[in-house]
């Protein structure tokens, strides 16, 4: 499948921007203009803000992309290509689900090689008839993509098998890697042919496209863009040996909202991004959301379902019913059991056909009686491995049959030629149970379209001879390891590794009584009717809807280089703080507050020196010798600590321990802004934090005089995390009359006394001064942490306390969701705007003899 467009990709992983050089063709659909393609600069678009491009659709448009169209392709008899729907694809049944007011359009590959010289041709009529938008790509990247990367490295990894001998999926080839990012920026430029990007959803699918969502989101930055994983997701203790796992990882965060099968897929994920990346999720209102630098990334948990209508229309063919009453009188007086699998390592077919040949063995009564009928549908990759599994099957049923056969009855049927559609659905109709013992595997589909095909139709009942009146039935034996599973109350869950367990399953499920069969039957067919592909497809939908509602809201920023391109999502009102204003500001002002967070806004976070530098003292002095500030410190840290690194600071105002100790400067007493009777409390608190302290490695308690804070932010974190949350409940429960507050926060659980925070320190400064007629003209906020939110809410809030012409200026550290309305990038941008202000204190000092007098209030932790 060679494109003329295509060019030299394989540099892309360098974090280098490409451009691709493009033939015209005739798309009568693009990104800006109707009837023009447009030229796609990606270095352009690094600075993209998401207003993209004009729409000229009104109505909802989604742009389904996966890696195959759902089409079929054959030439006629003249030598022209024919296109058809392919009615088995995913991705054309879950348009039923959309609402017919919904446009679809798909991008994705053909399974067909197209001659370079038919392409155009072919994308035009395809475009025009079907509004498919096809990628060609030349027969060796695609084979380095799908069969290199995408079979060798990440099906087998997400499959729980690592490479650890080149028989097992082969060492990481970084080749490979860069065909797999190749073809997803093929994949997005296609995508940017037909999009309307304020307009359209786009819906990627499966392990192929994982890092299409980055090349999308970098080119539209408020693109409303979803994601659905069909194959497991693998615990991270597997995934993160994986040498790109941070790329993809990252490139799917791009997404506005991923989609997982089962909540165990979507449980490895977080672990991953909480590892891996150090993000948090939040449940709220039963909704799962990744806070990612300031966008919610939503996570999707709903298992895929089947469509109903078309398994129906089958059932209805007279073929279906002339094919039943041959499987009924061929296998008349036995009890069929059915598998129906793919011919690969992790369907588990052996495992089944072992548990057979066991159940012969311990059940010399089900001989002659019972058959096992195992459909093979070829292979999807191939390989070494896939010979070794069809060797193996071959061998492990002609010993069986060679064992318990005898003239006329085989124990094991094996079906290892394709089948049409209908001739399936017979062997579903005819069969007592339907065994799925897959190792591995993402959802698979085959037990709900075996439930819908035993609940059958008049006239197949009247072919099998039952009664109308009488309820269906129906058994299953399902893998514990297989997405469906957990929506399969009444199937038998077994581990497939064990043989015995799956032999005796097999058992049960023949022997279970008629009437437990008919309402195990009735529960399943009741879900799988109600949860089909289109119920599936428009819970997706309804979600991703709701997941960008505040796209057009916010201001976007892109960042970063290659793969690690990211967007920051901010509220319209946040924005950097200019020096040049606040220094203009502060020269015109005469009565100033300023509070400054010292750990994340005068010293770098997580830095092993915290004492404070002299450059930090220095402009903290030329800050508190201006008579017209007031300078006030506010930490979460001890006060002996703080009196220790602060006593070259006479009159330098502080707080400790979150504003439960205050001193307004060197010479006064320390006063509690809160009273507390007594700390009895802490003898309950003490010994708790104690017992997870030693049940959880890499923890420690840090006692304060008026708090008790356990930290873990050297432990675990998926284990730090469950301890957190199992001591927040045990210290809510046991301290439930006591008048103390329990709170978790990043990496700790502290208790300390009902209404301490941060903010109380700016009420009392600001009622204090606005009891000595002192209304500031001039406030500044510094802080970094979600503690220093109360003191931007209380400065934003306290209109009556400040001048009527006061400028007030609440400033955090980084670009991140805030009460805050400015921000600065980091500490040293601080530090220098800090160093600008005492500057101009020190130059105000020189210029006057009696400066008026200011507020500065300082924070720190």
């Amino acid at each position: 499948m060679v494109s003329r467009s295509y060019s030299n990709l394989l540099d892309l992983t360098s974090g280098d921007s490409l451009t691709f050089g493009r033939e015209k063709k005739r798309f009568p659909r693009v990104a800006t203009v109707a009837g023009v393609l447009s030229e796609l600069d990606d270095d352009a678009s690094n600075n993209s803000v998401g207003s993209d491009a004009p729409s000229s659709i009104s109505q909802d448009r989604m742009i389904i992309v996966g890696n195959q169209l759902p089409l079929r392709a054959h030439r006629s008899d003249d030598g022209e290509w024919c296109f058809s729907w392919d009615e088995d694809s995913l991705l054309l049944q879950l348009k039923d689900g959309l609402g017919e007011d919904v446009e679809v359009i798909y991008i994705g590959c053909l399974k067909e090689e197209i001659d370079p010289s038919e392409q155009d041709d072919v994308a035009q009529t395809l475009l025009d008839t079907f509004k498919c938008v096809p990628a060609f790509l030349p027969p060796d990247l695609f084979s380095k993509f799908y069969h290199g990367f995408c079979k060798q490295h990440l099906w087998p990894l997400f499959h729980y098998m690592l490479p650890l001998s080149p028989d097992l999926g082969g060492r990481f080839d970084r080749s490979l890697w860069q065909a797999y990012v190749s073809v997803n920026k093929i994949f997005a430029d296609k995508v940017m042919e037909v999009i309307s990007p304020d307009e359209d959803f786009v819906w990627v699918h499966d392990y192929h496209l994982m890092v299409l969502p980055t090349f999308l989101r970098k080119r539209f930055n408020r693109l409303r863009l979803g994601f659905f994983l069909h194959s497991p997701f693998p615990s991270s203790e597997i995934y993160r040996t994986l040498p790109v796992r941070d790329e993809l990882l990252r490139a799917l965060l791009n997404s506005d909202l991923i989609g997982f099968h089962t909540f165990d897929y979507a449980r490895h994920f977080l672990s991953c991004c909480s590892r891996m990346l150090g993000l948090s999720y939040q449940s709220k209102r039963g909704y799962i959301g990744l806070e990612y630098y300031g966008r919610t990334v939503s996570i999707k948990i709903l298992p895929v379902g089947i469509h109903i209508g078309q398994l129906q229309s089958v059932l209805d063919l007279p073929e279906t019913e002339t094919k039943v009453a041959e499987l009924r009188d061929q296998f008349k007086g036995k009890t069929v059991l059915l598998g129906v699998d793919d011919m690969d390592i992790f369907k588990g077919i052996s495992l089944k056909l072992l548990a057979m040949e066991q159940l012969l063995i311990q059940h010399p009564d089900k001989r002659g009686k019972v058959v096992l009928i195992q459909i093979a549908n070829p292979a999807r990759g191939r390989g070494k491995d896939v010979l070794e599994v069809q060797l193996e099957t071959d061998a492990t049923v002609k010993r069986i049959n060679e064992t318990f056969g005898k003239q006329g009855y085989s124990p094991v049927v094996l079906i290892d030629t394709p089948l049409q559609f209908y001739e399936r659905i017979a062997y579903y109709v005819i069969a007592e149970c339907c065994l799925v013992t897959a190792v591995r595997d993402g959802m698979n589909l085959i037990p709900y379209e075996y439930i819908i095909c035993r609940q059958g139709n008049e006239k197949l009942n009247e072919t099998l001879g039952l009664n109308l009146t009488t309820p269906k039935k129906s058994m299953l034996v399902v893998s514990e390891f297989i997405g469906c599973s957990p929506s399969l109350s009444g199937a038998i869950r077994v581990n497939p590794w064990n043989i015995d367990a799956v032999a005796e399953a097999m058992d049960s499920a023949l022997i279970i009584p008629e009437g437990e069969k008919q309402l195990r039957h009735e529960k399943h067919y009741r879900y799988v009717s109600t949860h089909d592909v289109a119920y599936w497809a428009r819970s997706f939908l309804q979600d991703l809807e709701r997941a960008c509602k505040d796209h057009m809201r916010r201001r976007c920023w892109g960042i970063g280089f290659g793969l690690g391109f990211r967007v920051i999502a901010l509220d319209p009102n946040f924005r950097k703080l200019s020096v040049e204003h606040i220094v203009s500001a502060y020269k015109r002002t005469k009565c100033r507050a300023i509070l400054l967070d010292y750990d994340g806004a005068m010293m770098l976070p997580g830095s092993i020196i915290t004492t404070p530098n002299t450059e930090a003292i220095g402009i903290l002095n030329s800050l508190c010798n201006d008579p017209r500030n007031v300078v006030f410190l506010v930490s979460g840290k001890e006060r002996k600590t703080l009196t220790e690194w602060f006593s070259s600071c006479g009159k330098l105002g502080i707080a400790a321990e979150h504003g439960y100790f205050v001193r307004s400067n060197h010479n006064t007493d320390w006063e509690t802004c809160v009273s507390v009777p007594d700390f009895d409390w802490k003898q309950i608190v003490e010994p708790v934090m104690q017992l997870y302290t030693e049940t959880t490695d890499g923890s420690n308690i840090e006692a304060k005089e008026s708090a008790l804070v356990w930290n873990y932010q050297y432990a675990d974190p998926d284990f730090g995390f469950c301890q957190a949350k199992e001591l927040l409940d045990h210290l809510e429960s046991v301290l439930a009359n006591e008048p103390v507050s329990v709170k978790s926060g990043q990496h700790v659980v502290e208790v300390k006394p009902q209404g301490v925070h941060k903010g109380l320190v700016a009420e009392r400064l600001l009622l204090t001064m606005k009891q000595k007629a002192m209304l500031p003209d001039f406030v500044l906020c510094i802080g970094d942490d979600r503690s220093d939110e109360d003191m931007f809410e209380v400065i934003m809030s306290a209109r009556d306390s400040l001048s009527p012409v006061s400028e007030v200026f609440a400033c955090t550290v980084g670009r991140k969701p805030s009460k805050a309305k400015y921000f600065l990038e980091d500490t040293t941008e601080i530090v220098r705007m800090l160093q600008v202000l005492a500057n101009a204190s020190e130059q105000a000092a020189r210029n006057t003899a009696q400066p008026s007098q200011r507020v500065v209030i300082v924070e720190s932790k």
